[in-house]
């Protein structure tokens, strides 16, 4: 039994054209009329299917194949369709459509499952828009906090409204949480989104865990003043502390050559923002991310060392707020046994990795077990319109997600 690999590349190509910027780029913001016509789309696949759709409450297009025996804990899988503000085309797509496609082939060779399964596009797993990302998977687990909602994007508009502009009750979360043990366990199948596989000249790979990610928002504040009076020496300046802030943070995430620890400060905002005054005010992002929690605590405390050094030299105030902290989650065990046999199957030799970047799957790993198939990624690159995986690859890709549903029904 193999999937139509025809018909997976049609629909990549299909929903690459939502949102589109340039020539192969993808700006599907979250809770957005883009990402409503990107849902659109991906749930009339799901009827195709043989599933019954539905947008939950938190933003959330959710596909249901009825098992025969609906008391069963769900098979889920899925990802997400939202994507960077100047992202690609593959990323988070894959694991919706991909999963899609196997659904599609057990329907086609008359297959129906005794345990229900459901495919999930999660509501803002990116995170760009609000500055914090997995909200819908979070929100199914019932651990959205109050503050999520009053965070806004750069145009001042709330979740809470964006929600609500997107057709969902936020009154009505309770509605659209899953019951504990009701998910038997997820797979998300995604682009590696990093080098391993490339340079490796592998396919596929299984993902052996996710490396637990700490966002972090730092305000710096010190004195506007004329920059042509002001002498050197007794400024206040909050974009210098900025700087060295941000060059130390590069320094501490290179402490170890060759550790997968990883450090970036991704947005930078000065105020007030012109070329002949000093800035007063300087809001900067931090994520710091390890697969090891002890180093990434011990890198931490050595950031907010240098930020108190730092500020105290330049005669600056600071604060600090905590966005995402996550610890690493390993995949389980015998769901990785099952996706390395349906590899070996296929004649594939995938070898096993840790995924720096987030999924949904890190959220769904405190609900149930939880197994990922990466899919190579083209020198490495993606958050960016050159991100590349072949169809080819995606074929393959798919075909080990089928073979790893049909062993988990039996269970």
């Amino acid at each position: 039994m193999n999937i139509n690999p025809t018909r997976l590349q049609q629909h990549f190509e299909a929903m690459s054209l939502i949102g589109k910027i340039g020539e192969i780029g993808t700006c599907r913001p979250a809770h957005t009329a883009l990402e409503k016509q990107g849902f659109e789309l991906a749930a009339s696949w799901m009827n195709e299917a043989g599933m019954k759709t539905h947008i939950d409450n938190f933003g959330n297009l959710i596909g249901r194949l009825e098992g025969t025996n609906a008391s069963l804990p769900v098979l889920m899988m899925g990802s997400h369709l939202d994507s960077q503000p100047y992202g690609g085309r593959f990323d988070g797509v894959a694991g919706v459509l991909c999963a899609i496609e196997a659904v599609m082939t057990l329907k086609e060779n008359n297959i129906t499952p005794t345990r229900s399964i459901e495919i999930i596009s999660f509501a803002d797993e990116e995170g760009w828009r609000f500055n914090k990302g997995l909200f819908g998977s979070k929100g199914i687990l019932g651990k959205l906090e109050v503050a999520d909602l009053e965070r806004t994007d750069k145009d001042g508009i709330t979740r809470a409204q964006a929600l609500k502009d997107f057709g969902c009750d936020i009154t009505k979360f309770k509605e659209s949480e899953y019951k504990p043990g009701s998910i038997f366990c997820f797979l998300e199948l995604h682009i590696e989104q990093g080098p391993v596989l490339d340079i490796a000249n592998k396919p596929i790979g299984v993902v052996s865990g996710i490396s637990g990610p700490l966002w972090l928002t730092v305000k710096l504040k010190g004195m506007a003043g004329h920059a042509g009076s002001v002498p050197m020496a007794i400024r206040k300046d909050a974009l210098v502390g900025a700087a060295e802030i941000i060059v130390a943070l590069n320094e501490i995430a290179t402490l170890i050559p060759g550790a997968p620890t990883v450090g970036t400060v991704g947005t930078l905002n000065v105020f007030p923002a012109s070329r002949n005054i000093i800035p007063e005010e300087v809001t900067f992002t931090v994520d710091l991310r390890d697969i090891d929690l002890e180093r990434r605590h011990r890198y931490e405390k050595q950031l907010m060392e240098r930020i108190e050094s730092i500020t105290k030299k330049h005669q600056l105030t600071y604060s600090i707020s905590e966005d995402t902290n996550s610890e690493p989650r390993y995949c389980a065990d015998w769901i990785k046994t099952i996706i390395h046999d349906e590899c070996k199957a296929l004649g594939l030799d995938a070898p096993e990795l840790m995924s720096g970047p987030f999924h949904d799957a890190l959220t769904l790993s405190y609900a149930c077990d939880y197994g990922m198939i990466f899919i190579r990624s083209k020198d490495g690159i993606s958050h960016n319109p050159l991100e590349y995986s072949s169809y080819e690859d995606l074929a393959l890709g798919t075909n080990v997600l089928l073979g790893t549903v049909l062993q988990i029904l039996k269970k």
